[in-house]
């Protein structure tokens, strides 16, 4: 029986498929894998390739162009090494590394690449930020000039930090830096600061124990964490730091605040020279590639306060640096202090002597806070850190067995007090207020009679007697924090306040101390 075909069937069938035709060709160059090994790959055929160009590998593995040779691609790869072998095919994306912005990435413990490590599902975003990006010019900048409190008596009091600074932490391993950050983290509850806390290098239980505390003090809720621990391969630990910076470019473009901590930038070095190193870039100082000052100073730049025009934004730094032994002037300390607005140093003597933050109130510095510390505090602190710091060299000096006349000995004495009254235990971060009048009363001689081991006593009393009884004056004293003659003229309303009620409290601690 002869099959007869209908002409307009076939007809409409043909024209479906010219319609439907897709004559786009897949234009990508491919090359191939000559050799892999230590997280990087070298590639053969792709010519085209641009610096900082995305590559994907089989198994969609991807990587990052690094070094651009005559004959070869050195590639970087963001992921499972072990999975590449010589003679894979290699495509160019096409693309710059991007990872995923937004409120979606807040609340998350991520890998840099914007993976999801908590187990809450895949992080879901619209928006993608480069990794890498030109920082701010200096016509699209603004002065630092709002305070960013950490909560810290030693640091905002010595050595304030202001909406858009880079604040360098630095010490020896477990002399309390992350413990800084971290109180710094806490202390932006309910100020509408984004935080993102980027640990590169860290053990994962370490960062485990960062994370637990963060969502035990609720600071979680405005958090993002960015983790690459010491297994992470160099490539991710590499490229950690500018993922944290571009998710919190995001917030600082819409006009909003946010703060960054790269916990340590010393392992985001070593993991920089592991992969130079591996690309046969030829080594200088500590065997770091000329080009480690670079890598540092394009991150730590992004940092920035923006102008009006540009909505106001600013991403605070807090860059933690480790140093062996109280090495501060080794090649990547020196590189970053010069980078950075100011440090706070954490001595290991002071810290292991109980003085916690260790912070040696001589060689830290704040090369901008001032200007956006809080009339208040700096009118009560101006001399803090002068003060303290020829305490400690008339404490060595008072070591060597000499008689002293009284007033020197009146002044070693009131030292000893305003180092325990600088004392502040982890996670309890104070408010401006509550600093101001701690200080104002130390630095007035009202503990001068107070045993130096009631110090603490007399401060946690003091705030509770502040808080329950006087709050009045708590809240004249928040209302006046930029009041240039507050706790600074002894006329001034406000002064005569926290004046009058620190000597009603000293007079009852003194009658419950008899």
């Amino acid at each position: 029986m002869a099959v007869k075909f209908n002409a307009d069937e076939i007809a409409s069938v043909i024209q479906q498929e010219i319609q439907q035709f897709d004559d786009k060709i897949d234009v990508r160059e491919v090359g191939t894998v000559l050799e892999v090994g230590d997280g990087i790959a070298r590639v053969h055929g792709l010519r085209g390739v641009a610096a900082g160009e995305m590559v994907e590998f089989p198994g969609g593995v991807q990587g990052l162009a690094f070094n651009l040779e005559e004959n070869s691609v050195g590639v970087i790869i963001l992921g499972d090494y072990l999975k590449i072998k010589e003679g894979d095919q290699v495509k160019a994306m096409g693309q710059l590394l991007s990872v995923p912005v937004g409120d979606a990435v807040i609340g998350r413990v991520i890998d840099p690449l914007g993976n999801p490590l908590d187990g809450k599902g895949p992080v879901i975003s619209s928006e993608r930020f480069p990794v890498e990006r030109i920082a701010a010019g200096v016509a699209e900048r603004h002065p630092v000039h709002e305070p960013m409190q950490t909560g810290l008596k030693a640091v905002d009091a010595m050595t304030p930090i202001g909406r858009g600074q880079r604040e360098l932490i630095i010490g020896d391993r477990k002399t309390g830096k992350t413990a800084v950050a971290i109180d710094a983290i806490v202390n932006q509850r309910g100020k509408n600061v984004k935080c993102f806390y980027v640990a590169i290098g860290q053990k994962d239980s370490s960062v485990a124990g960062v994370v637990s505390k963060l969502q035990e003090m609720g600071a979680m809720e405005y958090t993002t964490v960015i983790v690459s621990g010491a297994s992470s391969p160099a490539p991710l630990q590499y490229v950690a730091p500018y993922a944290g910076t571009a998710m919190a470019e995001y917030f600082a473009f819409k006009g909003g605040h946010c703060l960054v901590v790269y916990d340590d930038l010393s392992k985001q070095a070593a993991a920089y020279r592991e992969l130079s190193l591996l690309m046969r870039r030829p080594p200088g100082r500590e065997a770091f590639p000329g080009d480690v000052f670079y890598c540092h100073s394009r991150l730590l730049e992004r940092s920035v306060k923006l102008s009006k025009e540009l909505g106001g934004g600013s991403i605070t730094a807090l860059p933690i640096i480790e140093t062996l032994e109280g090495e501060v002037s080794a090649y990547i300390p020196t590189n970053v202090i010069s980078i950075t607005d100011g440090q706070i140093y954490l001595q290991p003597d002071l810290f292991f002597a109980g003085v916690r933050p260790a912070m040696n109130a001589g060689i830290s510095v704040s090369r901008v806070g001032g200007a956006a510390q809080v009339k208040a505090m700096k009118n009560v602190s101006g001399s803090l850190r002068l003060d303290l710091a020829s305490f400690r060299e008339l404490e060595a000096f008072a070591q060597l067995g000499t008689d002293l006349d009284p007033a020197t000995q009146q002044r070693l004495d009131r030292g000893y007090r305003m180092v325990e009254l600088l004392k502040q235990n982890q996670y309890v971060p104070l408010e401006v207020a509550d600093q101001i009048m701690v200080i104002y009363a130390g630095t007035k001689g009202f503990l001068d009679k107070t045993p130096i081991a009631d110090v603490r006593r007399w401060e946690s009393e003091f705030l509770a007697f502040m808080h329950n009884s006087k709050a009045d004056v708590v809240q004249l004293l928040e209302a006046n924090l930029n009041n240039g003659a507050a706790m600074k003229d002894e006329a001034n309303e406000v002064t005569k306040a926290v004046r009058g009620s620190i000597e009603e409290f000293a007079r009852r601690f003194q009658k419950t101390a008899t």
